[in-house]
């Protein structure tokens, strides 16, 4: 497998043989649910296989210069673009990171939980938890870096200054990995946009961008001076600062009574509340909204989907390139 549509086109049971078969002899299998390649360097790459859409693609349009991928079955750039990313990452790097691609992230991250049952039985290599950082590739967008509950500024600093920038989101694989493991994690933009819809997009030169960023950072990780990178668990506070947003500094009190009635959502959310809806459970939501207000709710649509009607500037932005 060697280009980007080669690994859209695969239906996950397909791609799992596939890097089983790939990566033979390095390998550790998790029941059919999380296959560790095992490396050198101490990082860990992850992405999952799975995407939401129903069928597999058989269609892929591309614009004139081939910068922009989308299919009428819906692209599946969430995550087959993570997956393409670590498999170029890991033939870039002269010395390998680990990798491990996980199945069924969508649905509850099965994978991820599986291989967390894993660790906990001992049943991986002691290496694992030498390791001193954890990426996942499986973010939308060009630049965005996700750290979900982990708040380790020192690494937040290492991975801004390396392009990126500090974005909000809700769950992916290394919510469970990074507390279990006890090592900082990020998830970095993959170039997909428009997720979990069939207007979903990839944008190549946004994805290769993050991919040799990625080898810049696993060769970062095997210098000799290169420190491990701890969890450090997020302590939430009662509100957060969303007042750009429209947002109250006071916490939002949700109890069964007004949970998750759509009709008891204010106004000023409301349209953005619903179309959230599309991508995360009302749990998900009221629990978003008691730790941060109502505001959180304008950021988080901001952040999965803010840049729908702009998205294909890129493409127009990209045929003389």
């Amino acid at each position: 497998m060697k280009s980007l549509e080669e690994f859209l086109i695969l239906t996950q049971k397909e791609l799992f043989r596939a890097l089983q078969n790939h990566y033979k002899g390095h390998t550790i299998i998790g029941e059919n649910s999380y296959i560790l390649v095992q490396g050198k360097a101490p990082i860990m790459l992850i992405a999952h296989l799975d995407t939401v859409h129903q069928n597999p693609v058989q269609q892929i349009c591309k614009t004139e210069n081939g910068n922009i991928l989308m299919s009428p079955q819906g692209i599946g750039g969430d995550d087959r673009c993570g997956v393409y990313a670590l498999v170029k990452t890991y033939e870039m790097s002269p010395i390998k990171p680990w990798l491990l691609f996980t199945c069924d992230e969508e649905i509850g991250g099965i994978g991820a939980r599986m291989f967390c049952t894993d660790h906990i039985g001992n049943k991986l290599p002691k290496e694992v938890d030498k390791l001193k950082l954890l990426i996942e590739i499986d973010r939308k967008g060009k630049n965005d870096a996700v750290y979900y509950d982990c708040d380790n500024q020192n690494f937040e600093k290492y991975i801004t200054n390396k392009g990126f920038k500090t974005a909000y989101g809700s769950f992916s694989d290394i919510s469970y990995i990074a507390p279990e493991l006890g090592i900082a994690a990020v998830n970095l933009s993959s170039g997909y946009y428009n997720a979990h819809t069939l207007y979903e997009h990839i944008n190549r030169k946004y994805l290769n961008s993050t991919i040799q960023k990625v080898t810049e950072i696993v060769a970062d990780a095997t210098k000799s001076n290169f420190l491990k990178y701890e969890y450090v668990k997020k302590v939430h506070c009662d509100w957060g600062d969303w007042e750009l947003y429209g947002g109250s500094p006071k916490k939002v009190k949700i109890t069964q009574s007004n949970q998750p009635k759509l009709k008891n959502i204010p106004d000023g959310i409301r349209e953005e509340y619903s179309a959230l809806l599309e991508f995360y459970t009302e749990k998900e939501l009221e629990d978003i909204r008691g730790l941060y207000g109502d505001g959180a709710i304008l950021m988080l649509f901001d952040t999965e989907l803010g840049d729908y009607n702009g998205s294909y500037q890129d493409e127009e932005e990209n045929k003389s390139v």
